[in-house]
């Protein structure tokens, strides 16, 4: 094959692709000066009255960066839309941002969990946008998954399982139900908040070296119990341990030596990922699964 016809057969396959969902930004909240945004990335082939299961994804970035459109963020959406399911990435309030203190050891306890709280309330609210929309993005609000990364991860656990801890008045929020949860290197405060009214299926990605966000229970960032920002944080480790003592459905991916790299979207497990959704989320089977890998 020449190399100009490979070219072409390059250029003819990539708009299919780019273009197989079409996206659409919505300002989900305006909270003091933030304007907060989502972008939803619906399959073209959606039929009028369809319902699709839906993931919203929050990014990582310790609370002081990252995006809603960064390039991995854009593929994984790709990915769902081509897997018959809507792709939701949302912004919310980077509290950390330009801050002296960061998120870590000299970070307060209290400020640590007043950022998650704030997030949590944003993925809450991003939610119930979702839910007012769903009969014109063709969303099926009994199956809602929510995704995120790092301290997205966290953010979406604190609001899937937490939500009673982190919110006092949790009325506008009470009737939001996920249907799933994933979690990559994330982190709870609390995991008896899991019972078994409250345990959904569960994907959990963590590496058990993780030197920023504990796959057991450890201190956040590892601080010392001196230090400002010492607070303690339940990892996978922890939150599947739960999950099979209530036996209800997780998928644990355990990187035996992995650090906070772990976060990152792991495209290459994608598809064992949706899997496990499809039959706990879509057809309701109970599973619980252990995976191990070894950091090279």
């Amino acid at each position: 094959m020449t190399i100009q016809l490979k070219f072409l057969i390059a250029f003819l396959i990539i708009p299919l692709y780019s273009f197989s969902q079409q996206v659409t930004t919505y300002t989900y909240v305006v909270k003091q000066n933030d304007s907060l945004k989502l972008d939803v990335y619906t399959p073209v082939n959606s039929l009028e009255n369809e319902k699709k299961p839906v993931l919203i994804w929050m990014h990582g970035g310790g609370f002081s960066g990252g995006y809603r459109d960064g390039n991995d963020e854009k593929k994984f959406m790709n990915y769902l839309t081509n897997k018959g399911y809507v792709g939701v990435s949302i912004s919310y309030r980077l509290l950390r941002q330009g801050s002296k203190t960061g998120f870590g050891c000299d970070c307060s306890k209290r400020e640590k969990l007043f950022t998650f709280a704030q997030a949590a309330e944003d993925f809450l609210d991003a939610t119930n946008f979702i839910i007012s929309m769903s009969d014109s993005l063709h969303v099926d609000v009994n199956k809602i998954i929510a995704g995120g990364s790092s301290a997205g991860a966290e953010a979406v656990l604190s609001a899937v399982y937490m939500k009673d801890y982190f919110i006092e008045d949790t009325t506008a929020y009470d009737h939001i139900k996920y249907a799933g949860l994933v979690s990559f290197a994330g982190a709870m405060v609390d995991e008896s908040y899991i019972t078994s009214e409250t345990a959904i299926p569960t994907v959990l990605f963590h590496g058990t070296k993780d030197n920023l966000v504990p796959y057991s229970k450890n201190p956040h960032h590892f601080c010392k119990p001196e230090d400002k920002g010492f607070l303690m944080l339940n990892g996978a480790g922890v939150i599947f341990t739960r999950l099979e003592q209530l036996n209800a459905s997780y998928y644990l991916f355990r990187v035996e030596g992995g650090r906070h790299e772990v976060a990152a979207i792991p495209f290459h497990e994608l598809d064992h990922i949706m899997n496990f959704l499809n039959l706990t989320v879509i057809k309701s089977k109970v599973i619980q699964t252990k995976r191990l890998e070894f950091k090279p």
